[in-house]
């Protein structure tokens, strides 16, 4: 059946709006954190791993960071492990991080690579035990005792960045593929240590000094005090909302990672809402974008 008029006109807008930005980002490298309802819902699955495909097929050089919290989680009920968390942070002990490896290395990050794959691209998955991609470093939380004392508590094999190697990934761009990378790293002691998602993909942007870093969350974006959504922020920006409170509670690891990857050299942080379907190419595609961007220039579209 033919397109009516307005629909033909509609798609023609939509294709002569992407274009300035597909030619401006040609080369370009996105690094996405992927998780929450994006990785669970099917059509989202689905729209995911289109917009990944179609950004590697105009030109960009997307890379893909994935979570699994509640996989893991799944998994270690299952085989009767109940899940500790202190501030937030999983514990994570010897058989706690053998599963954590299964999971992320293995069954998400496999059936990620199959839906890029599944969808026309060419994905590959790595661990950041592959190639030392990841370096990591134990990682002590600081808390208050109970007698109101601040102390450094050991959760296990939890880490955090200690440096990231690009070659392996720099490789994977001139042959064409889709790197997907679960977030285990290896420390000094060849030991394995399971670090947060979007601290992987914050280092990961900055090490590549990429265009833009997106983290897709399960919110609109980073909100006022009257829930209107806020973007063309800049790092100024988001550090006096951090001072008055605006920004709060679990935002604050998130707003966190994307304003280090902004101060570290990467161009524009996004936070937007992966329940959207196609919100990646609605973020990098079009006048309007999606959600939150960060950046060191006060503009509404990076």
């Amino acid at each position: 059946m033919a397109l009516t008029h307005d629909a033909a006109l509609n798609i023609a807008k939509v294709l002569t709006e992407a274009l300035p930005y597909i030619q401006r980002f040609a080369g370009a490298t996105v690094v996405v954190k992927y998780g929450g309802n994006a990785m669970t819902e099917p059509e989202l699955e689905h729209s995911f791993a289109r917009d990944i495909v179609l950004m590697k097929t105009v030109g960009l050089n997307p890379i893909v960071v994935h979570g699994g919290g509640p996989q893991i989680g799944d998994l270690l009920k299952r085989i009767g492990k109940e899940s500790q968390f202190i501030d937030g942070m999983r514990v994570t002990d010897a058989e706690t991080m053998d599963v954590v490896e299964m999971v992320l290395g293995g069954s998400v990050n496999k059936s990620i690579v199959n839906l890029i794959n599944l969808n026309g691209g060419r994905a590959i998955g790595l661990t950041g035990k592959d190639a030392n991609l990841i370096r990591a470093r134990r990682m002590l939380l600081d808390r208050k005792n109970e007698q109101g004392v601040m102390e450094q508590v050991d959760i296990g094999q939890v880490g955090e960045v200690a440096g990231i190697k690009t070659d392996v990934l720099e490789l994977m761009f001139k042959s064409d593929f889709i790197p997907v990378i679960a977030p285990v790293g290896v420390g000094d002691d060849g030991a394995s240590y399971n670090i947060n998602a979007d601290l992987v993909a914050g280092k990961v942007a900055e090490a590549l000094k990429a265009e833009k870093l997106i983290l897709l969350t399960n919110i609109p974006g980073v909100m006022d005090k009257q829930k209107n959504v806020l973007t063309g922020l800049t790092t100024k920006d988001v550090d006096a909302l951090i001072e008055d409170g605006t920004i709060y509670g679990g935002m604050l690891p998130k707003i966190a990672c994307a304003l280090d990857a902004v101060k570290g050299g990467v161009q524009s942080a996004h936070i937007i809402d992966g329940r959207v379907p196609h919100a990646c190419l609605l973020e990098v595609f079009t006048d309007e974008g999606m959600g939150t961007l960060i950046s060191n220039r006060a503009r509404k579209k990076a």
